[in-house]
Order: C-alpha cells, then structure tokens, then sequence
C-alpha cells in the first residue's frame, strides 16, 4: 500500500445517510403525530420536560448528519495553531 493510501480519510457516507433517515423520520413523526404530542407536552408537571428532551434528541441527531454532511463534503474546521513565543 502506498504511503498516499494511508494518509486519505474515508468519508462518512454511510454515517451520513443514517443519520439523515433519522432526522427524516424525527421529522416525520413529529408532524404526523402532532396531536399525541400536544396533548403529552401541555399536560405539565413532570411532562414539561418532555418539550425539551425533543428539542435536545432533534438537535443532537441533526447536529451529526450536519457534521457528516459537511465531512463529506470536503470542508473541516481549521486546525488550531499552537502559540509560539
């Protein structure tokens, strides 16, 4: 194997397309089942934290299938550079 081989990263298609069905379908059944969610959400007490963990897991899983998508892509965050004195 040459040395070029070695050094290449593969990208994360199969991450990002996983990752990308499953928002998919978050999405999907958060529109079908507005009306089930509704009810749960505006019943309060412990269930007011059910509105936040929602918006905690599509954030969480949208986040991924971004970071994939732009792996993919080609774009990386710049490297820190260490401070020389």
């Amino acid at each position: 194997m040459s040395e070029h081989n070695k050094n290449v990263k593969k990208k994360p298609y199969g991450k990002m397309v996983f990752m990308g069905i499953i928002s998919i379908a978050l999405y999907a059944t958060l529109l079908s089942k507005q009306d089930v969610l509704n009810d749960y959400f505006g019943r309060g007490g412990l269930y007011a934290i059910l509105p936040i963990a929602t918006a905690f897991l599509f954030s969480f899983i949208h986040g991924l299938f971004t970071g994939h998508f732009w792996t993919v892509m080609g774009i990386e965050a710049a490297k820190k550079k260490k401070e020389v004195r």
